[in-house]
């Protein structure tokens, strides 16, 4: 059988640096692209592909993609959507161009690549396109508003992509961590400190000692967090199943809150959710 390829995003750490080992390993031909120069040089001297894909620059994207099926000889059968970051900060004080930021590169990057691997996947009669989704892509947490929209708004797309895919032999899948082990909470500091004023808000005193004392401080694990080759484990499967699921949920606090958000009532649900 041809080795089967696969663009991931997002590899310069986390999900996306265990997900390109993990599949490499399984046999995998992976194009592992990063946001940086520095990264893709990295995992270049790891022994991967790794072409220079930012989310916020769609000219990185479709340089990018075409680099891949220059190597493949046009052909890719497998694209997962990774690479994000998060604006910590309460919704009244977060600048709208903050917003339109965090879409850029969460959301928009990731419909650029998948509009333009779609007529790719199509002519050659098969691929998987598979979205590094999150559990607060259904439920909400405080302070994380800016991350929590562009997750609950890729869920809306890629559930609509599913159900127009429907039919043809394009799979759309959605992958959905909790706590994992990774970078986000130190790359999203620079956001943070630039967009959010937080001495001038109203809300100081539970920025500097709750918020950025969480930020700013490491604590160590969160509870339930797992190594993100808990999320390579149900990657796998949804690249590789011959009837891959819809939804893979990764850790104990995704499959509680999806529960809870079926039986509690709202106001229920959202004193829950106030406690984290």
């Amino acid at each position: 059988m041809a080795q089967k390829s696969i663009l991931i995003t997002g590899c310069s750490s986390g999900i996306g640096y265990a997900a390109a080992h993990g599949l490499r390993a399984a046999g995998w031909r992976v194009f592992a692209a990063c946001r940086k120069a520095e990264d893709c040089a990295r995992l270049r001297a790891e022994g991967f592909d790794s072409p220079r894909i930012d989310y916020g620059d769609p000219d990185t994207i479709h340089a990018g993609l075409a680099e891949v099926l220059t190597a493949t000889g046009g052909t890719l059968d497998a694209v997962f959507n990774n690479g994000a970051f998060g604006i910590p900060g309460a919704v009244e004080d977060l600048p709208t161009d903050a917003l339109r930021d965090i879409f850029e590169a969460n959301l928009f990057g990731w419909h650029t690549l998948t509009r333009a691997v779609i007529p790719v996947m199509r002519a050659q009669g098969h691929g998987r396109i598979v979205q590094c989704s999150s559990v607060l892509g259904f439920v909400t947490m405080p302070w994380r508003g800016a991350y929590n929209s562009t997750k609950f708004a890729l869920e809306g797309l890629t559930q609509t992509l599913r159900v127009e895919m429907r039919g043809t032999p394009i799979h759309v899948i959605s992958v959905q961590p909790g706590p994992i082990t990774s970078k986000i909470r130190l790359n999203s500091i620079p956001h943070f400190e630039r967009w959010i004023d937080w001495e001038g808000s109203v809300r100081i005193d539970q920025y500097r000692k709750k918020l950025r004392k969480r930020l700013y401080e490491d604590s160590g694990p969160d509870t339930f967090e797992l190594p993100p080759e808990a999320v390579v484990k149900k990657l796998r499967h949804a690249l590789e199943a011959p009837k891959p699921r819809p939804v893979y949920m990764v850790t104990t606090p995704t499959y509680i809150m999806a529960a809870l958000r079926r039986i509690l009532p709202v106001r229920a649900l959202d004193w829950v959710l106030s406690r984290g």
